[in-house]
């Protein structure tokens, strides 16, 4: 069940931000929350994570797509696992569908949080690193490359 409610909560706050920047931001303007170190920036970005691979919405479709299939297609062999990789799943698959979500609709990925030595995210960015740091640390904890 976490599978469903983490991935539904990471989507819905993921909409809820983004569509706040969305309303109440103009493409490009920066707000300084902590001036120099963190702002929020209205950015819409055509690519994937740090703009890589931009304006290949087809592509991006397509393995966002697979992405969340293939969750969906092992969901018993996740739920089977320990916590970590249930919860890293989850927030990987609600940082997914976050994404995808945009890009069916316009293509474009909004993103606004802006440290200003990285490129800037949003909030399915962070759930999709924190899922995977999950399941990789479960890994490394349970060595499973020596299996």
């Amino acid at each position: 069940m976490i599978l469903v409610w983490l991935s539904f909560l990471v989507l819905a706050l993921d909409r809820v931000t983004k569509m706040a920047v969305a309303s109440k931001m103009a493409e490009g303007e920066s707000i300084p929350v902590i001036e120099n170190i963190f702002h929020l920036t209205y950015v819409l970005n055509p690519g994937a994570a740090f703009g890589m691979l931009p304006h290949n919405r087809t592509f991006f479709l397509v393995i966002g797509t697979a992405a969340v299939l293939a969750i969906l297609w092992m969901r018993k062999e996740i739920l089977a696992e320990g916590w970590r990789v249930r919860t890293g799943m989850a927030l990987f698959l609600g940082g997914a569908l976050g994404n995808l979500w945009d890009r069916v609709q316009t293509g474009l990925v909004i993103d606004f949080f802006d440290f200003r030595v990285w490129p800037v995210f949003n909030v399915a960015d962070i759930a999709i690193c924190a899922g995977v740091g999950l399941i990789l640390w479960d890994m490394i904890q349970n060595k499973a490359w020596e299996n």
